[in-house]
């Protein structure tokens, strides 16, 4: 090793454990990337359904609203390291991007594999010394002082000038993301919050009802999630009903919000129709009803809901399925109108980290140097990416965060 240079050691060969690399090593310093795993990018090759959501194109005030937990700590390392930021690096390195539909960046290819190559090559390019099979098991310190990481094979240190954990949550525990971080942090003396998975599927205690439905996927409809008589989260998108419960996007998001509420009775009220008031849905209804007006109610919804809906729909508001609609009162028809505006399941808990496309909470951020990312307990440790207690809604944001904060520890280096 080069005396002149400092030697800096980065556990973790994610998202943020890559970036974090390669603009250390752009600093000009020694740098070795410690991996666990056979390969890199484990879990970011899985993200977006294998596309890649790398980051989100919306302006800089929609950033900080979509960063759930701890927004204000984000605020140096969203500047010095900016979603266009990101863009232009990758674009710089020789990935083409694109932008759909909520602003999401894409690589051009569909392919988060060419994300990973263009990394892996910027990497090499950087003389980054990538050592696979390489799972750290604990921090050496002496002092209060950082010295090296002792590795699990064969009680090996690597001693090092810095080190940056980039060891990611507890989501996806397959990619080899088993809270590592979290235990290094908790030995040197930092605190870390409560850990929940999030951006997470629901259960519901609805079975029957939504094993009728699994499968169908119903857009622009509104959700509400109520803890008694406090609104815990409310949004439009896309939902879709699964064996056990429900997902989709609307409701990854919802589930950054209600998991720490999951102690409690937690329901979820879905408004089908939420572009027509219920004045204006009992009028579309009477209409339908004049045009069917000898057809039995269980033909009379086509027009107004998707075919799996209609069973599950005519069942629950207790009106009789063989009964003409000429001849279905006032008061079952608002029975009707209510029930398509306010569809409700008894959220009963989250899916499993297994399912949750990533892990909320993590290391207490006020003991981290939020423009270095350098811890405030031990020096010459540095953090980035999801082990820290900062986590954000589906779209992007969350690898925004991994870009930004490795881009501020990889500097600070």
């Amino acid at each position: 090793m080069n005396p002149d240079k400092n030697n800096i050691i980065v556990i973790g060969g994610g998202a943020a454990g890559m970036f974090a690399s390669i603009f250390a090593a752009r600093k000009g310093n020694q740098v070795i990337l410690l991996e666990k795993n056979e390969k890199l990018g484990k879990k970011l090759y899985i993200t977006g359904k294998g596309r890649c959501n790398m980051t989100n194109s919306c302006d800089m005030d929609g950033l900080f609203q979509n960063v759930v937990t701890n927004p204000k700590f984000m605020y140096s390392s969203f500047y010095a390291c900016s979603n266009f930021d990101v863009i232009n690096f990758f674009e710089g390195i020789g990935l083409k991007t694109k932008i759909e539909r909520g602003n999401r960046v894409f690589p051009q290819s569909d392919k988060s594999s060419d994300v990973l190559a263009v990394l892996l090559k910027e990497l090499k390019h950087q003389n980054v010394d990538i050592r696979y099979g390489s799972e750290a098991a604990e921090i050496v310190f002496k002092d209060k002082c950082f010295q090296g990481v002792k590795l699990k094979r064969n009680s090996e240190i690597i001693y090092g000038d810095k080190v940056i954990i980039a060891t990611g949550g507890l989501s996806y525990p397959a990619t080899g993301s088993t809270g590592d971080g979290y235990r290094f942090a908790k030995n040197m003396g930092h605190n870390v919050t409560k850990l929940y998975p999030s951006l997470v599927p629901m259960n519901v205690a609805e079975l029957d009802t939504v094993k009728e439905l699994q499968g169908l996927s119903l857009k622009n409809i509104h959700i509400k999630v109520t803890s008694g008589k406090k609104e815990i989260y409310s949004d439009f998108g896309e939902l879709l009903f699964t064996h056990f419960g429900v997902s989709g996007p609307v409701i990854l998001s919802a589930s950054s919000y209600c998991i720490p509420y999951m102690e409690k009775d937690l329901l979820l009220s879905i408004d089908l129709k939420p572009a027509l008031s219920k004045e204006q849905l009992d009028a579309r209804i009477l209409r339908d009803f004049d045009e069917f007006s000898n057809k039995q109610y269980k033909n009379a919804l086509d027009q107004l809901l998707p075919r799996k809906l209609i069973q599950v729909i005519i069942a629950l508001s207790n009106i009789d399925p063989e009964k003409k609609v000429n001849l279905i009162t006032r008061e079952e028809r608002n029975r009707l109108v209510n029930l398509l505006k306010g569809f409700e399941l008894r959220i009963t808990r989250p899916g499993d980290y297994n399912e949750a496309v990533i892990t909320k909470g993590g290391i207490r951020v006020r003991e981290i140097n939020p423009s270095t990312m350098e811890s405030k307990l031990i020096p010459h440790v540095f953090f980035a990416g999801e082990v820290l207690d900062v986590d954000a809604l589906t779209g992007g944001f969350n690898l925004q965060i991994a870009w930004s904060t490795a881009y501020s520890a990889g500097n600070a280096v």
